[in-house]
């Protein structure tokens, strides 16, 4: 069997939406003819947003997991803003108290300082790991999946030292444009940025993004194609899963919530004089990391009591209350490049057959997904009356014993891990034998 080492930062007992992708790769990848060997970093020096013991138990026996020190600014990060490390990791959730000093000095640092991301203290111990690991390894080819990017800078080095195919597997925009007015990024800092990027992705031997979108941005910037291999789910998740018995006509969100997807919609039309009594038995559990303006948003909606937000559970608990659902409520980040952005929770929505209530682009590619698949369907944030329609026509449904479905298994199927799986090391065996 042929040996690929894996290079990702986030990894088990990471949790959050990042892991998936590559837990998932690494599961299935021995069932085409690839032994992984995955490169990650220790928990104890990680800047992990959430932790996950449970997604452990995906690892196959007999993985090796090459585990590293790293040093990581967030610690200092974080003490600056009186926070836990945990709290300051994540660019979406920057904190109440954007405004205060310490806020714009600590993403003034984090904007202009670290290269291409503020893991880049990994970089020197996760080079010296791959090195002693080639003495006594034969490795055949070289996976890194970023963001975090600086897995990229990896790889580039260890490609070019061992003359090593080389995928670079691209799951957000390096720079990521949604978090642009989030980070006071200088105009040299960006530069420099742009050229570390050329460099190190033109060295990559084949390029693969998450979305067609995705693929096209990053191929006019760095002048390379890419291919499209998208995320997906794990049927294996959802064959074990409970579901979740909640109360009412429940509006469900799973995963993290940050203030430019707050479903702004949703509390304005809720907050109709006629709401109530139009829809007496609704209700909204909110899963995972949810920023506090939203929370916020829905308490000045006058709205709390509708809204019940569970902190973080492991990803078998959240898909529980994902198959539970009467309605998927799916909130695409409210930003510039929102037709293209695909959240990696649509497809787990798909498999649990629920319907989905996309707020978006209708004519983006995440509602092109819910088309395709029968799914549900995306409005346009600001068409109120068209969201309220929809909510009478699920929740008529559902208050007479009939309540609509989601997307078939046959629908569904063709987002499998286990078939983008097969999809990768495709790709592995072409550039094995010298395609690209």
């Amino acid at each position: 069997m042929k040996n690929v080492l894996f290079i990702s930062y986030y990894f088990p007992p990471s949790g959050g939406s990042g892991v998936q992708r590559g837990l998932k790769f690494v599961k299935y990848l021995r069932d085409f003819g690839w032994n992984p060997i995955v490169l990650t970093v220790d928990p104890k020096s990680a800047a992990y947003p959430e932790i996950d013991e449970g997604l452990l138990d995906d690892i196959p026996d007999g993985v090796k997991v090459i585990r590293t020190d790293s040093w990581d600014p967030y610690a200092a990060y974080a003490s600056l803003l009186g926070k836990k490390k945990s709290d300051a990791v994540g660019v979406g959730f920057l904190g109440a108290d954007h405004d205060s000093w310490k806020e714009k000095v600590a993403r003034f640092v984090r904007a202009n300082l670290f290269f291409p991301d503020a893991r880049v203290g990994w970089v020197r111990h996760a080079r010296r790991a791959a090195r002693e690991l080639l003495k006594s390894t034969n490795i055949d080819a070289i996976v890194s999946s970023g963001p975090p990017h600086s897995a990229h800078l990896i790889a580039e080095s260890i490609a070019k030292s061992q003359n090593l195919p080389w995928i670079a597997d691209i799951r957000d925009a390096w720079p990521d444009i949604a978090y642009a007015d989030m980070l006071p990024t200088t105009k040299l800092a960006r530069r420099w940025d742009l050229r570390i990027r050329n460099r190190v992705l033109r060295s990559a031997t084949t390029h693969v993004a998450v979305t067609e979108s995705l693929a096209r941005q990053m191929s006019e910037a760095v002048s390379v194609p890419f291919h499209v291999i998208r995320n997906g789910f794990d049927p294996a998740d959802f064959s074990d899963s409970k579901r979740k018995p909640l109360d009412g006509f429940n509006i469900v969100h799973t995963g993290s919530m940050a203030p430019a997807r707050n479903p702004s919609s949703i509390w304005r039309i809720l907050s109709r004089p006629d709401a109530r009594a139009r829809w007496p038995r609704l209700k909204l559990t909110f899963v995972g990391n949810v920023d506090g303006t939203v929370i916020r948003a829905a308490s000045d909606a006058g709205l709390s009591d509708l809204l019940d937000h569970v902190p973080h559970l492991s990803h078998e608990e959240a898909i529980a209350y994902t198959r539970g659902a009467t309605l998927l409520l799916l909130p695409i980040n409210r930003v510039s490049s929102t037709a293209g952005i695909v959240t990696g929770k649509i497809y787990e929505y798909l498999m649990a057959g629920r319907p989905v209530l996309g707020l978006g682009d209708p004519q983006g590619e995440a509602s092109s997904i819910l088309r395709e698949t029968g799914a549900g369907v995306m409005f346009d944030y600001d068409d109120l009356d068209s969201i309220a329609q929809e909510l009478d026509r699920h929740y008529t449904a559902w208050s007479t014993g009939s309540p609509l479905g989601g997307a078939s298994p046959g629908a569904a199927a063709p987002y499998s891990r286990r078939e983008q799986t097969s999809q990768l090391a495709s790709l592995l065996d072409t550039i094995l034998e010298g395609g690209a």
